[in-house]
């Protein structure tokens, strides 16, 4: 194909995504604090986190209601400080607190963009976020606002995978974004081993069977008894966010 054939394609690619609608009324997305790195090795990257928000805004512009969880492990992590020593119970709370930090990170991009934002914290911290109500956290997705949850699920020794679970199912999700930066699920590391295995589908029991690393074992089994698929994308190219959402073949697909 020509130069010019290959750009009139992108062109009408690009018309053809823009009519589309949704397939998904309300998506909880799971952001890792790694995800937040950039090329900095620690704490946030304003670019990053800059490009995100642009990302999350092209499907809450959509007319997605959007809720996040956030999570801390570009700050620290509680399972790692536990390991060097730490009373893991301390280090989760450590890790919960470093969620915090995230969120109101990510709120500072998006509502930089004009949309209205609402951090909801698992622990009580009135001066910085809103405690967690279930109610009021679907109001707000009502009110078009953008959902962050923090703090996990306010306990030690549940990850925020669980926490992305347990709150999609509570705020009635349709899907679960896991944003990683691969392409989706592998039988191995897929930037270790170049000849990695993909997956374009797999069930919640085969993601235990094979003991897969996409979520923990706990996550699975909370989508699993609840029939709430999950997505797993390369949240570095831009646009899956919105192709999974429009209902393309993005990544991973676990389900029943």
């Amino acid at each position: 194909m020509s130069p010019e054939g290959t750009v009139s394609s992108e062109i009408a690619g690009e018309k053809e995504i823009a009519v589309r609608k949704p397939v998904f009324r309300r998506v909880l997305l799971k952001l890792s604090g790694e995800a937040l790195i950039g090329d900095q090795g620690f704490g946030v990257d304003p670019k990053v986190m800059d490009e995100i928000a642009s990302q999350v805004i092209d499907i809450h512009n959509r007319g997605v209601e959007v809720a996040i969880v956030m999570g801390g492990g570009n700050i620290i992590r509680g399972v790692a400080v536990s390991a060097a020593g730490l009373d893991r119970v301390s280090g989760d709370y450590m890790g919960m607190l470093a969620t915090v930090i995230n969120a109101l990170a990510l709120q500072n991009a998006l509502e930089n963009k004009g949309v209205y934002t609402r951090v909801l914290s698992a622990i009580t911290m009135a001066e910085v976020a809103e405690p967690f109500i279930r109610r009021r956290a679907i109001r707000h997705l009502e009110k078009r606002r953008i959902v962050i949850f923090a703090a996990g699920t306010g306990n030690p020794y549940f990850s925020t995978d669980t926490a992305a679970a347990l709150r999609a199912m509570e705020i009635h999700a349709e899907v679960i974004l896991k944003a990683t930066k691969v392409d989706g699920v592998y039988d191995s590391d897929p930037m270790k081993n170049k000849d990695a295995l993909f997956f374009r589908e797999l069930t919640y029991f085969q993601i235990l069977e094979k003991g897969l690393k996409v979520m923990d074992a706990t996550a699975i089994s909370l989508c699993m008894d609840n029939q709430l698929p999950v997505i797993v994308f390369n949240l570095r190219k831009r646009g899956n966010m919105l192709r999974a959402v429009l209902g393309e073949k993005v990544g991973s697909l676990i389900r029943t």
